[in-house]
């Protein structure tokens, strides 16, 4: 696994110098995008719209169109906007991670303690795990600055990046029901919900099947054979009334627990 980031998690005063890795990897299928006539590979250029020709990496630079004039950007400008925060996950405050909305959830990373910072580290682990809270920091990574929440899961800490206030968009224009529920329904779909809900939450019993299922489609197609089409099940009511639906739904899932047992 390869390091993404290095620098440092800023702690009051302390320093703890650390490595940032990604903690997610695709579970999706790599498909290709092909040309329909010949199957051949489609390709994507960086092509100077001028002369059409074709720009290596060496020979790309970014830059900020203000007032017409691009404003030529190198690393070093990076750097020089906000030295410390390139450098530093600075922890800003502590807080309860389920005070914040799961709408500000983004990507989660590892980090890993560089040799001198393994004391430091292994303390801010254990005393965000006896206190219950998670640092609030902001830290610049690839251009882009960013907040997150340094947290410990297991012996390790996880930084997991959330998005800032103003990045969610406001629900305007959706038209968003205003009505209360029947006292009798609200029962009834507690009911659903108390029946559907587990004792101990266990994230590993979930898989990407698709891909699976995708990819033996492809095997079976690459040898030639028939695909016959699935018939698509979609168990429902056949009631329009809502009450009428909760009740089958709670019957279906009595029915299928005494099969079980």
């Amino acid at each position: 696994m390869r390091s993404i980031w290095s620098g440092a998690i800023g702690f009051g005063l302390v320093n703890i110098p650390v490595k940032l890795f990604s903690a997610v990897q695709q579970s999706d299928l790599d498909l290709d995008m092909l040309d329909k006539k010949d199957h051949s590979n489609i390709r994507f250029k960086r092509v100077n719209e001028k002369t059409g020709k074709e720009v290596t990496w060496d020979n790309i630079v970014r830059g900020y169109n203000l007032d017409g004039q691009y404003v030529i950007l190198s690393d070093e400008d990076f750097k020089k906007a906000s030295p410390e925060k390139t450098k530093i996950i600075e922890i800003a405050e502590f807080v309860n991670e389920d005070k914040i909305d799961s709408i500000y959830f983004e990507t989660p990373y590892y980090l890993e303690p560089q040799k001198a910072g393994v004391k430091a580290y292994g303390l801010l682990r254990d005393a965000l795990r006896k206190t219950g809270k998670t640092g609030l920091a902001s830290f610049v990574l690839r251009t882009k600055e960013s907040l997150g929440l340094i947290k410990p899961v297991d012996d390790m800490l996880i930084l997991q990046k959330i998005r800032f206030e103003q990045e969610i968009r406001k629900p305007e224009g959706l038209e968003i029901p205003d009505s209360e529920s029947k006292p009798a329904e609200l029962k009834m779909a507690i009911a659903l919900i108390e029946q559907l809900s587990s004792t101990k939450f266990d994230i590993s019993k979930y898989k990407d099947t698709y891909s699976d299922e995708l990819m033996k489609l492809i095997e079976a197609k690459a040898k030639g054979k028939k695909i016959p089409v699935p018939t698509m099940r979609v168990v429902h009511s056949k009631s329009k009334d809502l009450m009428e639906q909760l009740k089958a739904s709670l019957e279906t899932k009595e029915t299928k627990k005494r099969k079980a047992s």
